[in-house]
């Protein structure tokens, strides 16, 4: 795949994505960079870790990107408390 490829946008994903959204939202995902009130971002794991994440959401009937999700704002509120940001 060349470079281009890999992060030109992508037109399904933000189609489905503005299906989604509230009418009354006045942010778009024409970029694909946003929804809502969140951003997208990309994480690319490793193979061996891909599959463990699969398998941890698997064992607690929710997606890998739920989980991910779940997992990296519990990580972010541990380090708010511990740079007593909170």
């Amino acid at each position: 795949m060349r470079q281009s490829e890999e992060f030109a946008p992508d037109k399904e994903m933000d189609s489905y994505l503005a299906a989604l959204a509230p009418e009354s939202d006045v942010e778009t995902t024409a970029s694909g960079r946003r929804f809502g009130n969140a951003q997208v971002l990309q994480l690319r794991l490793q193979l061996m870790a891909n599959e463990q994440l699969r398998e941890l959401a698997e064992m607690r009937q929710t997606s890998p990107t739920a989980l991910a999700q779940e997992w990296v704002m519990q990580r972010l509120e541990w380090e708010a408390r511990q740079n007593n940001l909170v």
